[in-house]
C-alpha cells in the first residue's frame, strides 16, 4: 500500500517516497507542494527523510500502489515507436519552462542541496566521533 500525494494526487510507493516527492517538487518547482508543506509541516526543510515521512504519512490518504515488475508483465518489448520523444513527450507544465531561467534556479538549488548534504554529513560525523574526554590520557596518572 502507498500514499496519494495530498497536493497533486500522484500515488507514491510508501511514506518515504511521498516525503521525497513532496520535498523535491517543493524545492524544484515551489508552488502548491511548497505551500502545502509550509502549512502542514513548517519545519520540513530541516527534517531528514524518515522525519518528514512520519509527518506527511499521517496527513496523506493511503492508496493502493500496484507494483509491476518486468518479469510479470508478459513482455519486455521496449519498442517506443509512435510515442512522442523530446519536449513533445513531456507534460505541458514542463514544456513551458524557460530553460535559461531554469539554469540559474537549478544552480541555486544544487548549491543549496550540496550545502544541506555537507551539513548533514558534518552532523553525522560529529555524532559518530568519540568525545574529546575519551581520547585524552588520564590527567591523574603519575608524571614521574
Amino acid at each position: 500500500m502507498g500514499y496519494r500525494c495530498p497536493v497533486c494526487g500522484d500515488p507514491q510507493a510508501d511514506d518515504v517516497h511521498l516525503a521525497n516527492h513532496l520535498a523535491f517538487t517543493a524545492m524544484v518547482r515551489g508552488g502548491d507542494h511548497e505551500s502545502w508543506l509550509d502549512e502542514h509541516v513548517p519545519d520540513w526543510e530541516g527534517r531528514d527523510d524518515e522525519g518528514l515521512a512520519a509527518a506527511v504519512s499521517e496527513l496523506a490518504e493511503p492508496t493502493e500502489y500496484p507494483q509491476v515488475f518486468e518479469d510479470t508483465t508478459g513482455t519486455n518489448d521496449h519498442d517506443h515507436a509512435g510515442k512522442p520523444t523530446g519536449a513533445d513527450g513531456l507534460p505541458v507544465d514542463v514544456q513551458e519552462i524557460d530553460s535559461e531561467a531554469m539554469d540559474a534556479d537549478v544552480e541555486e538549488i544544487l548549491a543549496e542541496a550540496r550545502e544541506m548534504t555537507e551539513k548533514r554529513r558534518g552532523e553525522a560525523d560529529a555524532a559518530d566521533s568519540p568525545d574529546e574526554s575519551d581520547e585524552r590520557p588520564d590527567s591523574d596518572s603519575s608524571a614521574g
